[in-house]
């Protein structure tokens, strides 16, 4: 392990369980954003390409709108040297994830980009949200 106070010098898995960590936090996401988050991340996801802090916030914000509780399991998680994936699913509450799944380049003790990928369903298995963000007809 490194040393706690050098964030720079994590390693990326140390920085993706951090991250991980953080996010279980209800009150954790400011002190994710700040310990782990490059300001200029880049994110890729079927809705667009989402650019700095404020983009990363403004997925938040749609994730806990579109899945506002139920039940995280991290199915997955893998790292190789700057890589990072994750794949995830919720499978409690009124609303269900299958196919969650989230890849990260860490350099540096922060993640420059991610990828995120999901779609809402259901509990019945109908889909709500698709991974581009639009809701069937």
């Amino acid at each position: 392990m490194t040393d706690p106070n050098d964030l720079a010098a994590r390693s990326a898995r140390e920085v993706l369980e951090d991250h991980l960590r953080l996010a279980a936090d209800p009150d954790g996401f400011e002190a994710d954003i700040a310990r782990n988050v490059a300001e200029d991340v880049v994110v890729l996801t079927g809705r667009g390409v989402f650019h700095g802090i404020g983009g990363v916030r403004e997925l938040a914000r749609q994730l806990t709108d579109e899945i506002p509780g139920g039940g995280w399991t991290y199915v997955t998680q893998l790292v190789e040297g700057r890589m990072g994936f994750l794949e995830w699913i919720v499978d409690e509450g009124p609303f269900r994830v299958r196919d969650g799944a989230d890849s990260y380049l860490i350099e540096g003790g922060l993640i420059r980009v991610q990828t995120i990928h999901y779609t809402v369903e259901d509990d019945h298995g109908n889909v709500l949200i698709r991974a581009d963000g639009t809701r069937p007809s």
